[in-house]
């Protein structure tokens, strides 16, 4: 019996690929086959109705109208069950450079996909000892009005994507070419009421529409985006910084340049090709992050360097994606080359000056290059009463390094000393590394029960083999009601630098462990080739009750981590041949890790024009079983709510409601000192309250307006790392926005 892919493809359970768009309905087939397609249309829309409770969740291109984002995409994947922001690294450097959280388990366990393909630039940026990277994180590469949706899976479901994903996958889906001629221009400027607060102006174009009626089309689009940095002394007072020393680093300023391009080729029905290209260009201007200095310091290098642009990031990629409708079921392949060109100030690499300039003038340029491949066919089937959905597919990923400058640190122990395994002499700037995949699922439908069993090998060059199984299963007793629940084990490669024994990192003294000071020639952290990869089991189960276009859901969520990688607080070996003795530190990897809490969502419609949304994430717990070292510095509780009202059929007002719980830092120090008061100091809880209204003026022009922080609500930065405890981020005050969109 033969049955239309997308449909069936549409009834199946989490754990499905996110990238599936629509194909052409298959019409003819018996009578037997419509009652089929129409029970499997029943199933679909019970599942649509609980997706966003449920691990997994979308914002659509409408919810963007409604809330644009002011520069990154983040501004608006953070409202969503489960996702926080983040500094950079649990020990608070970097603080202000807040990138994706997914239930806890840090940026680097958020893998970042747009229309499938995974991106990849912030791994450019070289990896410190607390684990963190001075990177804005991979969701500004896509202006907001050209995104047709992203799409969110958090826990067991997002196993089957492989390393990167054990926290989560964000998929953002761009807007495909059109069979009619349509364009757009958008306008966004945005204004804080205090002045030294950052100001962002965005202006971009699109363009879509039939080369060849029905079989050739193209999308192009372009846009530009400035973000003005805060004034450097923003957080002066706050941290009692006096004239003539460096205050915290204040929110760095960001310019975005991107254009990309598209053809998409329909020779036949069901048969799709797109080819695709882009470049993409986001320089900065600083505003005096530095790493380990605290207030009270002072660096020429930062004060003469304030204003100026200090990292620029260039990013290209070509692409192909290919879907194809056969009688046996659909075929996809997607291919993708990404080449990141980091260039970057001179930062110092050692001990206090790590991450602190060295320099106005020199700079260095990091390459990563990233190849991709993954192609998979959804093959659907009965046996007996049972309908399958069965996805089999493979992967190919290899990515390339070459960082002179991170790799040049010197073994300073005198002439002739050395670290076993590091080169030599002038060290190798490059490592590279491949994982070749397979995975299989079987989406299987029983009435009212889908049980998604799954499995995914991968076989790292230099780590070897994991298995990742998984286990998803959905239960409908009636038609309003739905269970969930699901099981997964994921997993993540070290880094290039992290695996790299090239790579070192080194402190004079101060930055030894407490119990095993300098021996007079310092200490180094080393990467390290026989690391484990870190694993986690993800579960979750959850439950929602969906009458009538009401939503009420809670989920419980709970990942036991394992071999999570650390820099190490116990030497393995001593530098050689020199004048001095150096303690030898490597990257390890911890026993244990766990991450718990619950998730829960309500949706309250009053009539056809106003509806009520507000969903919570409670962290119950998420630290390091040995030390006690948070996963991630996030808020013990985070509530999203909004109130949506259509005025007219012109007018949209949106009332929005944030309340972040308070924010306990980390209680054990890298060095095993025990933290003083002020570095035990929490965030307090605070709440956020915005504003916004859209007009549709005509079919061809819509107008916004709003206003962000209605309450004004601000709080500073009072330390570059955690020593004022997670008082680490700035967070900005009232300001107000206007966006305006002609198009036709």
């Amino acid at each position: 019996m033969k049955f239309s892919v997308t449909t069936l493809l549409s009834a199946t359970a989490l754990g499905a690929s996110l990238a599936s768009p629509a194909q052409a309905q298959d019409n003819s087939g018996t009578q037997a086959e419509t009652q089929v397609l129409d029970e499997l249309r029943v199933l679909d829309t019970a599942e649509a109705q609980a997706r966003q409770a449920l691990g997994s969740s979308t914002v659509t291109a409408e919810d963007i109208e409604k809330r644009p984002p002011v520069n990154d995409l983040a501004d608006i994947i953070r409202r969503q069950p489960g996702i926080n922001l983040t500094n950079s690294g649990s020990g608070g450097t970097y603080g202000n450079n807040r990138q994706i959280d997914i239930r806890g388990m840090g940026p680097e366990n958020t893998f970042i996909l747009i229309d499938g393909k995974p991106v990849q630039s912030r791994n450019s940026t070289r990896m410190g000892r607390d684990g963190e990277r001075n990177s804005r994180g991979d969701t500004n590469w896509v202006p907001a009005e050209e995104v047709d949706r992203i799409e969110i899976l958090r826990g067991p479901a997002a196993a089957r994507y492989g390393s990167g994903a054990a926290g989560g996958v964000i998929n953002i889906i761009t807007k495909g070419p059109s069979q009619e001629f349509h364009g757009s221009i958008t306008g966004y400027a945005q204004q804080p009421e205090d002045t030294s607060e950052s100001n962002t102006k965005r202006a971009n174009f699109s363009l879509s529409g039939p080369i060849v009626k029905d079989v050739v089309s193209f999308r192009v689009y372009g846009n530009y985006n400035e973000t003005s940095a805060d004034n450097a002394r923003i957080n002066a007072d706050a941290s009692e910084t006096p004239e003539g020393q460096n205050p915290p680093g204040a929110r760095e300023g960001v310019t975005n340049k991107d254009i990309n391009a598209m053809l998409r080729f329909t020779p036949a029905q069901g048969q799709r090709l797109d080819i695709e290209g882009s470049f993409s260009r986001q320089g900065n201007e600083y505003a005096g992050e530095y790493r380990l200095s605290g207030s009270g310091a002072t660096s020429p290098n930062v004060a003469a360097m304030v204003g100026e642009e200090t990292n620029v990031i260039k990013r290209k990629t070509a692409s192909l994606n290919y879907q194809g409708d056969f009688d046996f079921g659909t075929a996809k392949l997607i291919a993708q080359y990404e080449h990141t060109r980091n260039r970057r100030l001179n930062e110092g690499l050692a001990g206090g000056p790590e991450g602190t300039f060295n320099t106005t003038t020199n700079f260095s340029t990091s390459r990563l290059k990233n190849w991709y491949v993954n192609g998979s066919l959804d093959i659907p089937f009965e046996t007996g009463s049972l309908m399958h959905v069965l996805t089999v597919g493979g992967e190919f990923r290899y990515e390339y390094l070459n960082d002179p400058y991170a790799m040049s640190q010197g073994i300073s122990n005198g002439t002739g000393s050395a670290i076993e395994g590091a080169e030599s002499g002038t060290r190798s700037p490059s490592s590279n590394a491949d994982t070749w995949a397979g995975f299989i699922e079987d989406n299987i439908i029983i009435g009212p029960v889908t049980v998604t069993p799954g499995v995914r090998f991968d076989r790292h060059s230099q780590f070897g083999s994991n298995w990742s199984p998984s286990l998803n299963l959905s239960v409908a007793p009636i038609p309003d009601l739905t269970f969930k629940g699901g099981i997964a084990r994921a997993f993540k490669a070290p880094n290039l630098y992290q695996s790299n024994p090239n790579y070192l990192y080194y402190t004079m003294g101060n930055g030894c462990p407490l119990d095993y000071p300098s021996l007079g020639g310092g200490c180094y952290v080393q990467g390290n080739a026989d690391l484990d990869a870190e694993r986690s089991v993800n579960k979750e189960i959850g439950v929602a009750y969906a009458p009538e276009g009401w939503n009420f859901s809670i989920t419980y969520f709970r990942n036991d981590y394992d071999n999570k990688i650390l820099a190490g607080n116990v030497p393995v070996g001593t530098t050689t041949g020199g004048t001095t003795t150096g303690r030898v530190f490597q990257w390890q990897n911890a026993p244990k890790a766990v991450v718990e809490g619950l998730e829960g969502n309500v949706l309250i419609p009053f009539g056809s024009a106003i509806s009520f949304n507000t969903n919570v994430t409670y962290m119950i717990q998420n630290k390091n079983k040995t030390t006690g070292e948070k996963l991630s510095v996030i808020p013990e509780y985070t509530i999203n709510s909004t109130l949506d009202w259509q005025v007219t059929e012109q007018i949209n007002l949106l009332l929005t409601f944030t309340r972040y719980g308070k924010q306990e830092p980390n209680r054990v120090l890298y060095s095993g000192a025990t933290p003083s008061a002020d570095q035990l100091r929490p965030r307090p809880a605070y709440n956020q309250v915005g504003i916004n209204t859209n007009f549709r003026v005509n079919r061809n022009f819509r107008l916004g307006l709003g206003v962000s922080n209605l309450f004004n609500k601000r709080l500073y930065r009072e330390s570059s790392n955690n020593a004022q405890g997670a008082n680490n981020y700035n967070e900005p005050g009232r300001a107000f926005f206007v966006t305006s969109t002609a198009s036709f």
